[in-house]
């Protein structure tokens, strides 16, 4: 079963089956139905023509909902307009289906854990990640989303600002997560950028490149994470990071500085450092103060601490950390690695096998856990 094929699908079955008159809300159930159909007799009876097979199931699915409803003499109608056997027209909704998800009527957080739920793929568990919140609170807000949604038009707009940090979050958790979205959202985001003329559009979309000409280096041939620092620059998309650094240079000549040309901003100083030791961190703790006045997010108070400590030494960056709550993620993390520059091994070792049990993921537990034991050896010979 191609679990990939079927992601792609997904955004455009669901687009169909809204602009033919399904509500938002029963349209995904029915799609989510097809899926699990798909799952079900695909291995043993593969279709000619996957996407026409699942719009066909979707929309029958769907018609077997609305027959349920109290509405049933309108509903039945809608039998008239099931799509015709054979290839389904190759139209690509899915920044369509995000601006959908954004629609006004929703507040932004509740836009953009549906959008990620019901377009990225994402499960409920990730998005809570993402926001910082219980699973159970970010179940909720998505069906409370999915119920005001009722009945809403395709055709509606929605709000660029949350479709563009809905877009942010898909490449975080693709460039980072258990799912590879990070491609489709670069995509997407190019789309916007042809669409929609604003420097924080191009700002996102130059962040994204950035980020992702160093996705090879990442990761080592075992799997293990590579910190920055460690990364083989040779290797990062030089073609990718020229592009980026274009497309950022003539969103700031806008002066009309918002957070995605910020953080691209920082990214851009980490593509151009030859090496490691000459990453201009003076730079990065400005455009992080930036950031702070733009955003206010404890998060980016927690990867200015790191820069601090880089560009004022380890003492500055452990005060700029004290500030903070020490129950964001990776915290501990951050602590441990400050206080391993500043020599203290035997603390860093403690924070690090600490900071492994809390990881949001196998492989930063590892490379944690990895840490720990690294410093631990140290300190015993």
């Amino acid at each position: 079963m191609n679990e990939a094929l079927l992601r792609s699908l997904t955004p455009s079955v669901l687009a169909l089956l809204v602009r033919r008159g399904a509500d938002f809300a029963a349209a995904e159930d029915a799609v989510q139905d097809a899926l699990v159909e798909a799952v079900r007799v695909w291995p043993a009876d593969p279709p000619r023509d996957a996407k026409g097979w699942l719009v066909t199931v979707a929309w029958r699915k769907f018609l077997d909902q609305a027959r349920a409803d109290t509405a049933r003499r309108r509903r039945e109608e809608l039998v008239d307009e099931e799509p015709a056997p054979g290839p389904a027209p190759a139209v690509d909704d899915t920044l369509q289906l995000y601006f959908l998800c954004a629609h006004p009527s929703l507040t932004p957080s509740s836009a953009v854990a549906l959008t990620l739920r019901a377009v990225g793929g994402l499960t409920t568990r990730q998005i809570a990640q993402a926001y910082l919140v219980p699973e159970a609170t970010m179940a909720q807000r998505i069906s409370r989303a999915k119920r005001t949604l009722s009945g809403v038009r395709f055709e509606q707009p929605g709000d660029v600002a949350t479709v563009l940090r809905v877009l942010y979050l898909v490449f975080n958790e693709g460039y980072s997560g258990d799912v590879d979205l990070a491609a489709e959202a670069i995509r997407l985001t190019r789309q916007l950028a042809a669409r929609v003329d604003h420097p924080e559009v191009a700002g996102l979309l130059a962040l994204m490149l950035l980020h992702h000409a160093r996705r090879a280096t990442r990761t080592a041939p075992d799997g293990s994470l590579v910190p920055l620092a460690g990364q083989d620059r040779s290797r990062w998309d030089t073609v990718s990071i020229a592009e980026g650094v274009r497309i950022l240079q003539a969103a700031l000549a806008r002066d009309r500085l918002g957070e995605f040309q910020a953080q691209a901003a920082v990214a851009a100083l980490h593509a151009d450092a030859p090496t490691a030791e000459e990453t201009d961190w003076v730079q990065i703790v400005e455009w992080y103060d930036e950031l702070v006045r733009l955003t206010d997010n404890p998060l980016v108070r927690l990867n200015r601490a790191v820069a601090v400590g880089e560009a004022e030494g380890p003492r500055a960056g452990l005060t700029a950390l004290a500030a903070l709550d020490d129950s964001l993620p990776r915290h501990t993390a951050v602590a441990a690695y400050l206080h391993e520059r500043d020599g203290d091994l035997a603390t860093a070792a403690r924070l690090y096998a600490e900071a492994a049990h809390k990881a949001p993921n196998l492989a930063e537990r590892d490379h944690l856990t990895r840490q720990a034991a690294r410093l631990n050896a140290r300190l015993r010979t």
